[in-house]
């Protein structure tokens, strides 16, 4: 008996054979999840070889290209980026300093997508901020695409087939690929499948049928704290984003409880209740940031775009994107700029999508998602119908609800979007039952959804060279000039028009602030939302000579008034590099205005 215990032979084999076995047992367990979720595996990667074609053209040097459509508000974006990675660091804040120095700028006013900048925060520290907005470029087409793809898989049974040509027109449709030229906060949709599995979720734990126990009570609440989560922190990703999607299921359930009214009596007050349930959770927490955005500091009540202009055209709906391989140039005629060619679905997806719809028949979820989208793409129509261009005098849906809160703050052509799933969705339903069938439709359907989809076949967004930043900034030879966190003021200053110096302060990572710049802040008239600020009469003098290169009249009269707005910026330095426009000007000038500067790389500083 003691042999047996202390026998060097058995203890020796089993731990060892425990240890073989357990890897293999691992490996099984691996093996058999890839080989179960081989199918979903391959769609994503498909989704993210077409998001890296897509913006190929950042790549592989990101801080050496940039969008050539849209430079501007990429320079914001990787401003933000710079500025919410600072999080990491202990410093997180609604209102900063770093930007319109001394005023500040609102960040809950402003797309600043700080749950984006926080969550890529070690990429941003790590490669810079211009890789992360080129990879948040690609992963917010590509993640869209794929979480609703596992929607319509797990949520409504879709086969693989047909769920994954509808999700790809929800990641990867003209609204989507137009609006990744330089706004992340419209693309980062991933979070509004979610939403809707939640809701669904909801609906279904709070419909009694087939439970003898009544609603599922534990699912329902479940469901409603993740409604609340999910509300919490799409607010920080893009709150126009979450106000479309609101309105849309809104839209779609009124529609749908109109075509199973049986729905609405059983699980209709389980359901609201629901749904006011997450709003209480939610609000509690949203309710100082939200008050920071209309009342605090550098806050904004109400939008600045007025929605006459920012209105999709009536015949843009039937011709194709110019960013889209088989799209017009002629196309940027119907639209407000390359950002927005959110309604340009064109004949042959707006013909098979209604043939879809119409084979489908009048079930209940096909009936919710057609008013849903009809009633979207009425009111992208804006306050007034523009049909080839042209004012038609006839009002849009858009007038009932025209100075409502929150919907002066959309711009109409962006209801456009919802409509890319709703259709996404319509098409791979019938995609599914097509593949259910042993008919003609089993082919048809399948190829007409396939043909449709590659007429909005998008093309890869164009791309261009990005000037280089002065030694100035990449030496870091300003940190000569400027006190630590103190204010630096390029010359010329940054403007909504030019706001390229921004850049100086991303490539510090937001290390100084400056004054002016651009943003969205209450500067127009009663302090209405406006971009930008007033630029100071020392400003003005120096951009003045940065457009014309013409020396200007430097008297008494304007060293003071120079004077007074260093003291008003709290400026440490004043800088004008080489490759300012009239760079020799701009040098002569500044002296005049405060005397002898200091060369440093390739600027001229003043220090105060």
């Amino acid at each position: 008996m003691v042999e047996a215990v202390t026998s060097p032979a058995r203890p020796a084999l089993r731990p060892g054979r425990r240890r073989a076995a357990r890897p293999a047992a691992g490996t099984r367990r691996v093996t058999a999840a890839l080989r179960r979720h081989r199918a979903d595996l391959l769609a994503g990667l498909a989704f993210a070889a077409l998001a890296g074609w897509l913006t190929h053209g950042l790549w592989p040097a990101p801080g050496t290209r940039v969008l050539a459509l849209n430079p501007a508000d990429q320079t914001l974006y990787e401003w933000f980026l710079a500025l919410d990675a600072r999080a990491l660091r202990g410093e997180l804040s609604l209102v900063t300093d770093r930007l319109n120095a001394p005023d500040g700028v609102n960040l809950m006013a402003n797309t600043s997508v700080v749950a984006l900048g926080v969550l890529f925060a070690p990429v941003t520290l790590a490669f810079g901020a211009p890789v992360t907005f080129a990879l948040l470029v690609a992963v917010n087409m590509a993640g869209t695409a794929l979480a609703w793809y596992l929607l319509f898989v797990r949520v409504l049974r879709a086969r693989r087939l047909a769920a994954a040509p509808g999700a790809a027109l929800c990641g990867f449709g003209p609204g989507m690929v137009s609006q990744s030229n330089g706004h992340l906060h419209m693309t980062a949709q991933w979070l509004v499948p979610v939403l809707v599995w939640l809701v669904v979720r909801l609906l279904r734990a709070a419909d009694p049928a087939g439970r003898p126990d009544g609603p599922d009570r534990r699912r329902m609440a479940s469901s409603t704290a993740g409604l609340a989560a999910v509300v919490i922190v799409q607010v920080f990703v893009g709150e126009e984003v979450l106000f479309l999607a609101a309105l849309t299921l809104a839209v779609v359930t009124v529609a749908y409880g109109l075509a199973d009214r049986d729905l609405v009596r059983r699980a209709g007050r389980g359901f609201a209740g629901g749904l006011l349930a997450a709003a209480g959770l939610a609000l509690p927490v949203l309710a100082y940031p939200l008050w920071v955005q209309f009342a605090g500091p550098q806050g904004v009540a109400d939008g600045m775009f007025p929605p006459a202009y920012f209105s999709a055209d009536l015949i843009a709906w039937t011709r194709l994107s110019a960013l889209s391989v088989f799209g017009s140039p002629e196309a940027v005629r119907l639209t407000t700029g390359p950002a927005e060619f959110t309604s340009f679905l064109g004949w042959p997806l707006l013909l098979v999508a209604v043939g879809c719809a119409v084979w489908l028949g009048r079930r209940a979820p096909v009936v919710a998602l057609v008013a849903g989208a009809l009633t979207m793409a009425a009111l992208a129509l804006g306050p007034e119908v523009v049909a080839g261009g042209e004012r038609t005098g006839i009002p849009g849906p858009y007038a009932l609800l025209a100075g409502l809160p929150l919907v002066d703050g959309a711009l109409p052509t962006r209801f456009a979007l919802a409509v890319l799933p709703l259709t996404g969705t319509v098409l791979t339903l019938a995609v599914h039952r097509a593949l259910g069938e042993s008919g003609r439709a089993r082919r048809v359907v399948p190829v007409a959804v396939g043909a449709a989809l590659l007429s909005v076949l998008p093309a890869p967004l164009p791309t261009m060279d990005r000037p280089p930043l002065p030694e100035f900034v990449t030496g870091g030879h300003w940190r000569q000039c400027v006190r630590p966190g103190g204010v630096l003021v390029p010359v010329p200053t940054t403007t909504p028009q030019d706001p390229w110096p921004m850049r100086w302060a991303t490539a510090t990572g937001v290390a100084f602030a400056m004054p002016e710049g651009f943003f969205i802040g209450p500067y127009g008239r009663d302090g209405s939302a406006t971009m930008g600020t007033w630029q100071r009469p020392t400003s003005a003098l120096l951009a003045e000579v940065a457009r014309r290169g013409v020396a200007p009249a430097v008297g008494d009269r304007q060293r003071r008034q120079a004077a007074r707005d260093v003291e008003f910026w709290q400026a440490s330095c004043v800088a004008v590099t080489d490759d300012a426009p009239h760079a020799e000007m701009l040098r002569r000038t500044l002296e005049q205005l405060y005397g002898p500067g200091v060369r440093l790389a390739d600027a001229w500083t003043w220090r105060f």
